[in-house]
């Protein structure tokens, strides 16, 4: 199993855990973290563009010219997508980019996500984190006492108002409970500031 130092908020060494292998230990599995983000990003994607057909625009109900004996080509609206201010042939329309994964396969991609950030020695394992009052100040002083410099993912084993209220303010930090933990996040957040309870909690669900 794999052995990672625990830290506490003042940046001290205060022992070790050992995190779970079948979650913290696995070979990353490349191809399914790629599924696992595009599947995330698709289910970002608003998908409320719109063009108007030629059904949709106004105006064009009245024949612009007889059908034969002016020279010039045959014309039915002046709506047709070949004029100007006519409708858009095959626009887009709103539409659902969402699709899901099979179960298992977003199980893998979040293990390997956490597997991969124990493998670049990018994984804190605080603690605990508490606050008595929202304090920003508080927060920085942490990430500069844990020596964190780049965007970081800090996840608590449950949700708490103090800590998210804290950390909200700070450029490239962001605050999510366990069971809110997920692929992209864990991908994109350089550090991944995790307490001990967390660690548990995730172990619990994904082991």
């Amino acid at each position: 199993m794999p052995k990672v130092t625990v830290f506490n908020v003042s940046g001290a060494q205060v022992g070790e855990v050992e995190l779970n292998d079948s979650v913290f230990g696995i070979e990353p599995n490349v191809h399914v973290l790629h599924d696992a983000v595009v599947m995330q990003r698709a289910s970002l994607r608003q998908g409320t563009h719109k063009v108007k057909g030629r059904s949709e625009v106004r105006g064009g109900g009245r024949k612009p010219w007889k059908q034969k004996g002016t020279g010039r080509a045959r014309q039915g609206s002046i709506r047709s997508p070949q004029w100007v201010g006519g409708g858009v042939v095959f626009g887009p329309t709103p539409r659902s980019y969402a699709f899901k994964l099979p179960k298992k396969v977003r199980r893998l991609a979040i293990k390997s996500a956490l597997s991969a950030k124990v493998i670049d020695n990018d994984i804190i394992v605080l603690d605990q984190l508490s606050f008595e009052t929202p304090k920003t100040k508080e927060f920085a002083a942490i990430l500069n006492n844990l020596k964190v410099e780049r965007k970081a993912l800090i996840v608590a084993s449950s949700y708490d108002d103090k800590v998210a209220l804290s950390a909200r303010n700070l450029p490239g930090v962001k605050f999510v409970a366990a069971d809110g933990i997920n692929v992209l996040d864990v991908l994109t957040y350089d550090k991944l500031i995790i307490t001990k309870e967390a660690v548990q909690k995730v172990e619990e669900v994904l082991a």
